[in-house]
């Protein structure tokens, strides 16, 4: 096909998409403008914080370079076929995770409900992360790194320069009292029972974050394809430069072997495997509705079999790359201090925001580093929380199209300041332990679910002979049967395991100096609660409004409302389904 027929069909297409043909057609919707911008978009959401500061440390933790061997099977079986499903769905039905379920399972719509509640909670810790991150950027603008010395207003009698540190109890380093006493001042509240106020200038930095995610949603694609072209790419250039300093340092094969070194006897222990599980799900990010959202302003004939396979492999091998610019740091750090990797290295915020700037401050130029350091993690922090953030906006206004689609602009800008509002806890001095709580209890835990019911809504009751179909009237081919396999049974099970295997250890997830009350624990549980009753809650609503007896009304609720809509009129136009992109 040459690229004249190609983009003829591609403006017929939209033609048809302008037409009163269905509910899904009445009006024409915003469509990427280059293809590459949604390829960015996706890489972007998909890369994020943890591939930065949790897979390093989960693979050395669980046998090092043996760990990639149950990482890529669960990579191949488990997040890819979920990865491909939802860029499927988004693209062939266009339209966000709310809408969609009346042309899958409209029974099942309280899957895109609790999707919207999870994005709010996630909304309300992230972006202060990425606020803390601006924390640190504006803070490494001085001659000398503030968290370089013991001769600060914050430190204490047991601050001890990183170079003199020893192994005790008692002592701290300078980069630990400027994280825990300047950036959050945690001790002066007592947790979660007494928070105390809110420290401005820490919730400035999160406002600027807000601000910086309005201006990129508030145009929808427009504004968001032009912001990824940053967000996605300015993170591979750090990482490259950072990779390249990390290595020349003293020490760092020492973390570098730390990292890769095989311990094949871990791969007899069943928590590696869900360990890998739970990394490749939540570094993928099925089940936000992200994924829905941004391919659902895809031409429909675009290839999204070859973008599934492309951006989750970016974002894998992403990670991996990680791990060699963190673990020579670390590397580094126990050449410095005399220790063995293990008592080097933290998980999660202490290592970005402890550990690495402790690395930092003993460089040549450690203010530069410090400064594409921060950008890095802020740039990663951002297109993910675009990503979840359009999720929501695109399914409320695609559910409501005359009274938030006609008017986005002030929709996203009073969601975002709702959203904000709400984040303000987050910014106090004991704000730390909600943002712990929050990570666990708002979509840690019930975003596991949600994608398994979103899964067996598709792939069992939709069917995933009829979803295949679907497929290859985008495509011009029908998925394998590895694909159809995946769908129909593995990717289930996969789901169902990790959340099974999440619910018996998520003490472990909270696990820390600090004991959480037990009515902050209850909580969690009813945050969790609150998502996950919307499948219950929107269920018996839709059996109740329907007419008719108990059984007809099942059948009817658990069959698409609006059907192939859009594949007739393309079959119409085309005479075939074999056009593809």
């Amino acid at each position: 096909m040459t690229e004249q027929e190609q983009g003829g069909e591609e403006d017929g297409l939209e033609a048809v998409e302008t037409n009163d043909v269905g509910p899904m057609m009445t009006q024409q919707r915003d469509t990427w403008s280059k293809k590459v911008e949604f390829l960015l978009a996706v890489i972007g959401f998909a890369v994020d914080l943890g591939n930065v500061w949790r897979f390093p440390y989960i693979c050395y933790q669980n046998g090092g370079g043996a760990f990639l061997i149950p990482y890529c099977i669960m990579l191949v079986f488990g997040g890819m076929p979920l990865f491909f499903m939802e860029l499927a769905l988004g693209q062939f039905h266009r339209s966000g995770c709310l809408t969609i379920w009346k042309r899958i399972c409209p029974a099942l719509k309280g899957v895109g409900y609790a999707i919207c509640l999870l994005d709010v909670y996630m909304g309300m810790y992230y972006n202060t992360i990425i606020g803390w991150a601006v924390y640190y950027l504006v803070a490494s603008f001085r001659s000398e790194l503030p968290w370089t010395s013991c001769h600060n207003s914050w430190n204490t009698p047991n601050c001890t320069p990183i170079m003199e540190i020893a192994v005790s109890n008692y002592s701290k380093s300078p980069a630990t009292e400027f994280f825990e006493r300047s950036v959050l001042e945690e001790y002066k509240s007592d947790g979660l029972d007494r928070i105390g106020p809110i420290k401005w200038s820490l919730a400035l930095c999160v406002l600027a974050v807000f601000l910086l995610v309005y201006f990129s949603l508030w145009k929808g694609v427009k504004s968001t394809g032009k912001a990824v072209w940053v967000t996605a790419l300015a993170p591979y250039v750090v990482l490259f430069i950072l990779l390249i300093r990390g290595v020349t340092l003293p020490g760092a094969e020492i973390g570098i072997q730390y990292y890769l070194t095989p311990q094949w006897h871990k791969l007899l222990n069943t928590k590696v495997w869900i360990d890998a599980a739970s990394q490749i799900f939540f570094s993928l990010g099925p089940g936000f509705g992200t994924l829905l959202a941004l391919s659902s302003y895809n031409k429909f004939h675009n290839n999204c079999y070859r973008d599934a396979i492309l951006t989750s492999s970016i974002n894998c091998l992403t990670s991996f790359l990680a791990g060699f610019v963190i673990f020579s740091v670390l590397g580094y750090m126990a050449h410095v201090q005399g220790k063995s990797v293990d008592q080097v290295g933290l998980e999660g915020p202490g290592l970005v925001f402890i550990v690495y700037p402790e690395a930092i401050a003993t460089m040549t130029g450690s203010v530069f580093w410090s400064i594409i350091f921060f950008l890095m993690l802020i740039t990663l922090g951002l297109d993910s929380t675009f990503g979840g953030l359009e999720a929501m906006i695109t399914a409320l206004c695609d559910e409501y199209p005359r009274l938030l689609g006609r008017n986005r602009e002030l929709f996203v800008l009073v969601l975002l300041a709702g959203v904000y509002v709400c984040s303000l806890p987050t910014c106090t001095y004991g704000g730390v332990h909600l943002v712990n709580l929050l990570n666990v209890y708002g979509p840690g835990l019930a975003i596991l679910f949600v994608v398994f019911v979103e899964a067996v809504g598709v792939c069992w009751m939709y069917g995933v002979e009829r979803f295949s179909c679907d497929i290859e009237l985008m495509l011009g081919h029908k998925p394998g049967l590895f694909w159809r396999l995946c769908w129909a049974y593995i990717s289930p099970i996969f789901l169902l395991t990790i959340f099974v295997a999440s619910l018996l250890s998520y003490e472990e997830m909270l696990e820390g100096e600090y004991v959480y009350p037990k009515w902050s624990i209850n909580l969690g549980w009813a945050l969790t609660a609150s998502s996950l009753s919307c499948i219950p809650i929107y269920f018996f609503y839709k059996l109740y409004i329907t007419k008719g007896t108990l059984w007809n009304r099942l059948v009817k609720i658990t069959k698409p409302e609006e059907y192939c809509c859009e594949s007739r009129v393309i079959s119409a136009n085309y005479g075939t389904a074999g056009t593809h992109v």
